[in-house]
């Protein structure tokens, strides 16, 4: 059984940089056709796509963060990580790691329990 489990900082200071990391286990980050995403929800919202890192390591990103999201791995560990900088009270959300199983149709199979992060001085 696949089971992801988010870590980081709840609080975030405008301004700074949100760094959260996804732990895997009971799979590799490295096996062929997965992608592990980032997707938050903030309030009253739906799920955002964030970005993900592939099997290979190739990662691809959302526009809509303008270049503000890097998405790492460390395959050793078998984690991957997530860096947001320059965070606004906008990137207040409930933060999650997904496995994907293919692309561009596969399902979004296995999901983190979230992490909430609020931005606020």
């Amino acid at each position: 059984q696949v089971q992801l489990q988010e870590s980081g900082p709840g609080l975030v200071k405008p301004s700074q940089t949100l760094s959260l990391t996804c732990t895997v286990s009971g799979g590799s980050i490295t096996t062929n056709s997965y992608y592990w995403n980032w997707i938050r929800q903030s309030p009253g919202k739906g799920l955002e796509w964030i970005g993900y890192i592939v099997y290979n390591g190739i990662m691809h990103y959302s526009p809509s963060l303008k270049g503000r999201a890097s998405i790492s791995r460390d395959t050793s560990n078998n984690q991957f990580s997530l860096q947001l900088s320059s965070v606004t009270p906008e990137d207040t959300a409930v933060y999650y790691c997904v496995r994907r199983d293919g692309y561009p149709s596969g399902p979004y199979d296995y999901w983190g329990q979230g992490t909430q992060v609020t931005v606020s001085s």
